[in-house]
């Protein structure tokens, strides 16, 4: 199975990705994109993509790529946000990378974007520690 089938199928499992509109556009070893669209019970009270959202993001883009090379059983350990700007946009897009692979932590980083008529505008980033679990 494809890592782009792989995350789809696990991505279609998770009821909260799905309430979200999350949808994974690209999935590569340690190379991960992910789209959602904007929607107005996403936003916070300035009109602005909501910071809970923001970190939602950055978290499951960063999941998915340490899954590409890790496998799909990992716990975020620590992960941190920066938001450089209002989140406004038609859709955002994270797109995630692995920093350093291991076998028992993964370390990864991404970029969000808020996408409009004008194009791509970078409004957050972040990094996550990532637990391999174990199957008992």
């Amino acid at each position: 199975m494809s890592p782009l089938d792989m995350l789809k199928k696990i991505n279609a499992m998770a009821e909260f990705n799905r309430w979200c509109g999350i949808e994974v556009t690209v999935a590569e070893p340690g190379f991960v994109e992910i789209q959602m669209p904007w929607r107005p019970e996403v936003g916070q009270y300035s009109g602005f993509l909501h910071a809970g959202l923001i970190g939602t993001l950055i978290d499951t883009a960063c999941g998915f790529a340490a899954g590409t090379v890790a496998g799909p059983n990992l716990l975020a350990a620590n992960f941190s946000v920066n938001c450089l700007r209002p989140a406004v946009g038609q859709k955002f897009i994270a797109r995630a990378r692995v920093v350093k692979p291991g076998k028992a932590q993964v370390f990864t980083s991404c970029d969000l974007l808020a996408v409009d008529s004008e194009g791509e505008k970078l409004v957050a980033n972040g990094q996550t520690l990532l637990t391999v679990v174990q199957a008992a």
